[in-house]
């Protein structure tokens, strides 16, 4: 009970929310490198996600890259860049991209590829490309899946971006690494709690945007977009 009262004390202080070190700050950094991660791991993931479900070529090949990203551990990867590369942001965001691409990966493939395929050849009858199809028919039946697998990856590097102070002074990582090596076990519990806090709101959020999704692509199944 101690410790708890302790932790309370330490996250009441309003001198801990202010100034570069403060917890305003942290959550801010923790945000950022998270959203970064997502947004690349996606740039990278989705298109090669939406090409193999589309053309259903490729998938094998994908899914075994994907389960040998998922089996690297994180951390031990990202002391091997750690040390190629030095102090910074570079080997946590480097470390963290490979930990996202899987979830956004399989998302993808596995959200295109579960598209009716009476619905594509219908579109493709109509007359579309085959990247109208992938825009118009494909993407908004298989958001509700794509945006599983962003939550996924969200999460996943939300929790695990507590890394990136291993190697850079960021984020709410460092008050695990500062806590502990100081005994300052208030300010690790503290840390910790945050953390949880942060990954729940995103929770919260990302399912209200695939609950949205789901409502966006039910209609949209039973007819195809008009199309000129």
């Amino acid at each position: 009970m101690t410790l708890l009262f302790e932790t309370l004390a330490w996250l009441n202080d309003s001198a801990r929310w202010a100034g570069s070190n403060g917890i305003t700050q942290r959550l801010l950094e923790h945000l950022a490198v998270t959203a970064g991660v997502v947004l690349v791991g996606a740039a990278i993931a989705l298109p090669v996600g939406i090409t193999v479900g589309h053309t259903h070529r490729g998938r094998t090949v994908v899914a075994a890259l994907a389960g040998a990203a998922r089996a690297i551990p994180t951390l031990g990867l990202l002391t091997i860049l750690g040390l190629a590369l030095g102090i910074g942001l570079q080997a946590p965001v480097l470390a963290l991209i490979v930990l996202a691409v899987p979830s956004l990966l399989a998302g993808a493939y596995a959200g295109v590829e579960n598209v009716s395929p009476a619905t594509v050849d219908a579109a493709r009858a109509s007359g579309m490309s085959e990247l109208q199809i992938i825009v118009l028919v494909e993407l908004p039946l298989a958001a509700p899946i794509i945006l599983g697998g962003v939550r996924a990856a969200t999460l996943q590097v939300v929790a695990t971006a507590t890394l990136a102070a291993y190697v850079a002074d960021v984020g709410l990582g460092r008050y695990l690494y500062a806590g502990l090596k100081t005994r300052d076990y208030p300010q690790m519990l503290a840390g910790a709690v945050l953390l949880m806090i942060l990954a729940l709101l995103l929770e919260l959020l990302l399912s209200a945007v695939q609950r949205a999704g789901r409502r966006v692509a039910s209609p949209s199944g039973s007819q195809l977009p008009h199309h000129a």
